[in-house]
């Protein structure tokens, strides 16, 4: 289906299920995603501004908005003033894979040693339920781990996954990391959004990690999606600043 101008409806067959646990913006992002994917929207394909597609979905303007912003976070469209919103030219770079703080330690040659502080099942808190896409008060898996180097530790993870998404068990988790034993299960970690930032330590932090409190602790917030957009796990993650740091990849825009 074409708009009265010819340019392609990119929502046209769009049914949205407002009884998914899948948010709305997400069920969005992902049908404009699987069309740029197939070639059903084309590179330079210009897009209806946001009020446009929102009244045409029936949804608000935040929730297409934020549908919008995870498709230019993902590089798939860009924003040019007096250009408008267009898909974007797909760039022939490797794409960046999720990577988990074991196997950055492992390539850089260190021998990082992990233990499982906790490994529960029990209801989801509203935030978490809302970011694995599942209905509020479900039963998620809950990890927590504490990972050293040379005796001395660096990080306390925890880890949030839906229940049933694959098995894990302390043992396992104390020789490998959480994303290994993901992809070791079949299931292709195709993207991530996080957020960096930094606060002093809480005591129990302190004592947990061997630094006084109110030490600096690097804090990182990481949700990670499969190809289809599907959240697979979500994690928070404190890191001792004077023994870690990131470091990123960026395109320039």
């Amino acid at each position: 289906m074409r708009t009265g101008d010819g340019v392609p409806d990119p929502v046209a067959g769009l049914r949205l299920d407002r009884s998914s646990p899948v948010p709305l913006h997400r069920q969005v992002a992902q049908w404009l995603e699987a069309g740029i994917a197939s070639g059903r929207l084309p590179p330079g394909t210009r897009l209806d501004n946001e009020v446009a597609l929102a009244d045409s979905l029936g949804l608000s303007r935040p929730t297409l908005r934020q549908a919008m912003r995870y498709l230019v976070e993902k590089g798939l469209i860009v924003r040019r003033r007096g250009a408008g919103t267009r898909v974007g030219q797909p760039l022939d770079l490797p794409a960046p894979v999720p990577d988990s703080s074991y196997d950055e330690l492992r390539r850089a040659d260190q021998e990082p040693t992990t233990r499982v502080l906790s490994l529960t099942t029990g209801p989801a808190d509203p935030g978490t339920a809302r970011t694995l896409a599942v209905p509020a008060g479900s039963d998620v898996l809950t990890v927590e781990r504490l990972r050293a180097v040379d005796g001395a530790p660096i990080a306390r993870l925890t880890n949030w996954l839906r229940v049933g998404l694959l098995d894990l068990d302390a043992g396992g988790l104390e020789h490998t990391g959480l994303y290994a034993t993901i992809r070791d299960a079949g299931i292709d970690l195709h993207a991530a959004r996080q957020v960096i930032g930094a606060r002093p330590a809480t005591e129990p932090e302190a004592e947990l990690l061997g630094i006084e409190t109110g030490g600096i602790l690097l804090t990182m917030e990481r949700t990670t999606y499969d190809q289809h957009g599907t959240p697979v796990e979500h994690g928070r993650h404190v890191y001792v600043a004077a023994r870690w740091s990131f470091e990123m990849s960026l395109l320039t825009p």
